[in-house]
């Protein structure tokens, strides 16, 4: 009888350390996945950040801040459609996803201001800074911009999170439990994403972006930082922020997916109410994956609220 108690006393510690010691086995991002990288690889205070330059040799600066999902390179159709406008594009990684690194610690409202901040004391910006966020990087770009509203001119939100969001039961349980939920996420999250994830892009640059999703779940502080930035940054209503952009008269651009199932088109409508001068357009037969499955489309929205 004890020996049955025994085993299944390992049995369940076993249990509940395999999601923790499954992480720790997946490999870290180091030298042999940065070879032949085109960019900078810089030692910022809280880690490695990956970043490059696009775009024009003069002009304005546009920073872009991809989604909690995807790397940067899922802003590269957006980002080269910014250096046709004329700006010179600053891209990075946020920590924890593509080449960067993957500290640990809260991804909040904190964490990656203290990133984006480090970049652009790094690159010497400070003024006159377009910064562009999509989904989650449309919170940071907000959040960035009411902390440092001399250095910002405009905020371009591409399908941005921090005014309506849905989530499934899954995600809103993990977030709200912090013990169980941290199992759960480590137990079940990398097959749900992978399959949410399409085998195959309808274009070379879209299957490139899935690829690399692909590949982000199999890296040691990919999932922990999903999970991470969900309880932190993603669970901020940004309604006081955006109507401090209005009041302090920072230009706000607004693009939303008409077939967005996550951040559902009536943010819109919300944005409106909070800040009446943010310019807003929608992308038709888009839905939350627009910059690099309707870049182009996106690009000439920001090209007609610019010229409004």
């Amino acid at each position: 009888m004890v020996y049955l108690v025994s085993i299944a006393g390992v049995a369940v510690v076993m249990l509940a350390i395999w999601p923790f010691y499954q992480e720790r086995r997946r490999p870290v991002i180091g030298l042999k996945e940065r070879h032949g990288a085109k960019g900078e690889f810089l030692q910022l205070s809280q880690g490695v950040t990956y970043c490059r330059w696009a775009g024009a040799a003069r002009g304005p600066v546009a920073v872009v801040v991809h989604g909690i999902a995807t790397p940067m390179i899922s802003m590269n159709a957006v980002a080269k459609g910014l250096g046709d406008l004329g700006y010179r594009v600053l891209i990075y990684d946020l920590y924890g996803r593509g080449l960067s690194d993957a500290p640990k610690g809260a991804q909040d409202r904190t964490f990656f201001l203290r990133q984006l901040a480090d970049l652009c004391a790094y690159h010497r910006l400070t003024e006159d800074i377009t910064v562009v966020g999509y989904s989650m990087g449309g919170a940071i770009a907000t959040a960035f911009a009411v902390e440092y509203p001399h250095s910002v001119k405009r905020v371009i939100m591409i399908a941005g999170s921090g005014v309506v969001m849905s989530e499934s039961r899954f995600t809103r349980f993990c977030r709200r439990a912090p013990i169980i939920g941290d199992w759960l996420h480590g137990v079940f999250a990398h097959d749900l994403m992978l399959k949410a994830i399409p085998e195959k892009g309808e274009t070379k640059e879209i299957d490139y972006v899935f690829r690399a999703q692909r590949r982000a779940l199999d890296y040691r502080g990919y999932l922990p930082a999903i999970l991470s930035s969900r309880r932190g940054m993603l669970a901020e209503t940004q309604q006081q922020d955006h109507q401090k952009l209005g009041r302090q008269g920072i230009s706000v651009i607004a693009i939303w997916a008409a077939r967005d199932q996550i951040i559902p088109l009536r943010a819109l409508g919300v944005l409106a109410q909070w800040n009446r001068s943010a310019r807003q357009e929608v992308v038709e037969d888009a839905d939350h994956g627009l910059p690099f499955t309707h870049g182009s489309q996106v690009v000439d929205a920001i090209r007609s609220a610019l010229r409004d």
